[in-house]
């Protein structure tokens, strides 16, 4: 047994050493303060002060229960070590294998050191030129977001969305909750390339259809990305979505346009002008600092137009003839299980793009 004591103690020692760099006390403590907090009935005199403090919870909650978890599983090991002796060699060692795993993912966090990888993420997908083949590309990529979502346990609210006239989608933006959300989902920030024979050509030929995702983080605080009043333009307009009764018939729509790097937003699903405005300006601040990312600017001060990741070089292709391979043109990683990725198999893209930024 004195093997699986010595693993076993590397692997507490390997579990403290990440639990300090991730200051899990920290946030366990702030986590016990938030549940105080939004347990007293005042806190929703003001209604957004306690969806924020509610969701901050929940976020904190869903990053330290696992260390929690693992932490008990350890010292219940400890003492089944101790009493177990020979007879349960075997049930030991399964269970200080399938802890070391856990581990490993935990690990993962240590990677999300970027400003904004906890916060969570927009994702904005947009199809490119090319008529009912392009949104028909967007749609599938959607599809293909939305699945991933599922798969990693990440809550997604769409914002506005609008279909296709025969097949897809044009535009469709999606707000995604979860463990470092925004981390998680950059690497798919760029231009999207499909290549198949299109289904809507009559002629069955091979064609080639464009989409831009923009992963952008959710900044809610106005303060974070400070943006002076006189850079912006607001407009206002009738609603042309469904949304119920007044939503068309006021002018609820909301779209506001950043002079200097002419950057436009426009928001009509919620219900009141206020609301789409909020929204709004919560989108314009993600793209801002993703452009200041982009541009290595010091402040969105020093931005420039047209100078973002737009419509230029994909990022990733998708060969579905004459043969069968998704590529990142950034990391080099490859597949040839075009199905499964496009069920929504795209975390190893990921992983492989945060090894590229390290």
């Amino acid at each position: 047994m004195q093997d699986l004591k010595k693993r076993l103690s590397k692997l507490e020692e390997d579990y403290h050493q990440v639990y300090n760099k991730l200051a899990i006390d920290e946030k366990l403590s702030r986590v016990a303060a938030l549940e105080v907090e939004v347990a007293e009935p005042e806190i929703w005199r003001d209604v957004k002060l306690a969806t924020e403090k509610n969701q901050e919870l929940a976020r904190l909650s869903e990053e330290t229960e696992p260390w929690v978890l693992l932490c008990t599983q350890i010292q219940d090991l400890h003492e089944l070590i101790e009493l177990g002796g020979l007879d349960l060699r075997d049930e030991i060692e399964g269970q200080v294998g399938a802890m070391e795993g856990q581990l490993d993912e935990l690990k993962k966090s240590l990677r999300f050191t970027g400003q904004y990888d906890k916060n969570d993420a927009i994702v904005r997908i947009t199809s490119g030129a090319g008529g009912t083949e392009a949104m028909d590309w967007a749609g599938m990529l959607e599809r293909m977001y939305l699945r991933f979502f599922e798969r990693a346990g990440m809550k997604a609210i769409c914002i506005e969305r609008t279909q296709g006239e025969e097949a897809g989608i044009k535009t469709a933006v999606y707000e995604v909750s979860g463990a470092n959300a925004y981390g998680r989902l950059k690497s798919e920030h760029g231009v999207h390339r499909l290549v198949r024979l299109s289904p809507f050509n009559a002629n069955n030929l091979r064609q080639t259809s464009f989409a831009l995702v923009e992963v952008l983080p959710v900044i809610s605080e106005p303060e974070a990305v400070a943006i002076d009043e006189k850079d912006l333009r607001i407009d206002v307009y009738h609603s042309g979505g469904h949304g119920g009764q007044s939503v068309n018939t006021t002018n609820s729509a909301v779209r506001i346009t950043h002079l200097p790097t002419n950057t436009v937003v426009a928001i009509q699903n919620e219900r009141s002008q206020l609301q789409n405005k909020e929204k709004a300006m919560e989108i314009l601040r993600g793209k801002l600092a993703q452009m200041q990312m982009e541009q290595h600017a010091a402040s969105i001060d020093g931005l420039r137009a047209g100078e973002s990741a737009g419509w230029g070089q994909q990022i990733r292709n998708y060969v579905m003839q004459p043969y069968r391979l998704v590529k990142d043109t950034r990391t080099g990683y490859e597949t040839t299980d075009v199905d499964a990725v496009l069920n929504g198999e795209i975390e190893e893209f990921g992983e492989k793009y945060l090894d590229f930024l390290a």
